[in-house]
């Protein structure tokens, strides 16, 4: 058994992922690794070179040359792109609508996929996304599907793009959020699902210190018993 297990976090946007995952990995001494920023970088690159998600040549020139770095930062990881950070850009609700249809791209995922399994190979990371648990790592020790209402999740969504000085309808927030949703569950590569040995958290209601502790509690019982939770 390895002394640092591989975390999965999945579920859909607005769940409080990156953020639960970030501090379960500061608490346990793991490395933190924003795999939705790898995919919303591979958005911007494309949107920004003006490549379509179903031009194939194109995107797959692109991700030949691309040049993705995540790097620990103040918070959440620092995203930088052929040397250039853009944390901030990849979280614009532009690319947060776009992000999808890039990744439902096959060769996308097989790129990053490759680069996310190389990043986790020696254990000691919590990853979070959308299919950790059922593609990327579906051998990892501890998986977690977070989830909760979709009025919640808009909700916190929109608090974060007010605090940004983004002005949106949180109606808008949640209709785009839901569209998402949909896009992720019915793509035919990798949707968005619970994994069979997944334990499901509904997040809803519960501080991200409650959802942090629970998570870390059952790695605890991982380490004590020796087999997944």
């Amino acid at each position: 058994m390895r002394k640092k297990v591989v975390i999965a976090i999945d579920g859909p946007a607005g769940a409080g992922k990156s953020t639960v995952a970030k501090k379960v990995a500061q608490q346990l001494g793991y490395v933190y690794i924003d795999t939705g920023a790898m995919y919303r970088a591979v958005a911007w690159k494309a949107t920004q070179a003006g490549i379509g998600a179903d031009q194939e040549e194109e995107l797959a020139v692109l991700l030949e040359k691309l040049q993705l770095e995540l790097l620990p930062g103040e918070g959440a990881a620092k995203v930088l792109v052929g040397g250039v950070d853009v944390s901030e850009a990849i979280r614009s609700p532009e690319i947060s609508r776009q992000v999808s249809v890039y990744a439902q791209q096959p060769q996308v995922r097989k790129t990053l996929l490759s680069l996310q399994r190389e990043m986790g190979a020696a254990g000691g990371v919590v990853m979070d996304g959308r299919d950790i648990g059922t593609a990327v790592f579906p051998q990892a020790e501890v998986k977690v599907f977070l989830t909760a209402s979709l009025q919640e999740r808009a909700h916190r969504r929109w608090l974060e793009l007010q605090a940004k000085g983004e002005v949106l309808e949180e109606s808008l927030v949640a209709a785009e959020m839901e569209s998402r949703d949909k896009q992720d569950e019915q793509r035919e590569l990798a949707p968005l699902v619970q994994a069979a040995d997944a334990y499901l958290l509904d997040t809803s209601g519960l501080s991200i210190d409650d959802v942090v502790a629970k998570i870390t509690g059952l790695c605890q019982v991982y380490r004590d018993a020796g087999k997944k939770v």
